[in-house]
Formats: structure tokens, sequence, C-alpha cells
């Protein structure tokens, strides 16, 4: 699972405007997020690069598993393993119940 970012979601979201913003002044877009990262304090700059990445994704600009897709099939997973343990569970509840039904009892 992943580590949630230090970064609020505002601040990834400004430094992607930025680098729109900017970009004409750069010779590469890598030279542009260098100088947005380091202007706004993000640790490396292939963070910034990952953020723009999943940003053009989600605006349907690059193909890619949308952030909403991967929150979902993240749910998804979360609650299939859940369905998975309760399943296991009522298997070994139905092994026991059978196992007592096919036992010998003794009436006194």
């Amino acid at each position: 699972m992943a580590a949630k970012s230090p970064y609020p979601a505002e601040l990834r979201k400004r430094a992607v405007r930025m680098v729109a913003q900017v970009r004409p002044d750069y010779p590469t877009e890598w030279a542009a997020i260098n100088a947005v990262a380091a202007k706004l304090g993000i640790g490396t700059a292939e963070t910034l690069r990952k953020w723009i990445r999943q940003a053009q994704i989600d605006e349907g600009q690059r193909p890619g598993t949308t952030s909403d897709e991967s929150a979902e099939l993240k749910r998804l997973r979360r609650e299939n393993a859940e369905l998975r343990r309760a399943n296991e569970i009522l298997k070994a509840a139905s092994a026991f119940f059978a196992a007592e039904l096919d036992r010998p009892h003794t009436h006194s």
C-alpha cells in the first residue's frame, strides 16, 4: 500500500499548473520541472514529473490508469480480500457444524 504523500493536494495542483505556465521559458520540460520543484521545495524533480504525468492521465491527455480508477481498484481489492476472509470463516463454520451433525449423540 502506498504511503500518504507529505505534499498537500493543493500544492501538487499548483506545482503542475506552474510547470505548464513557465514551460515556454525553459529549453525543456525537465528544466521547467527542476526549477518549479526547487522553488516550491519539492524533494525531487522526479516527484513533480510523476504528478504532471498523473494529471495528464486524469485529464485524458495521456493513456494510463486515472486516479479515480486507481482508487476504485484499491477499494475493490480491499473488499475482495474481506469477502475472501468471510468466505473462509463460513467454510470453517459449516465444516464444524457438519461434523457436529455427523457425531453420534447420546441421550440420557
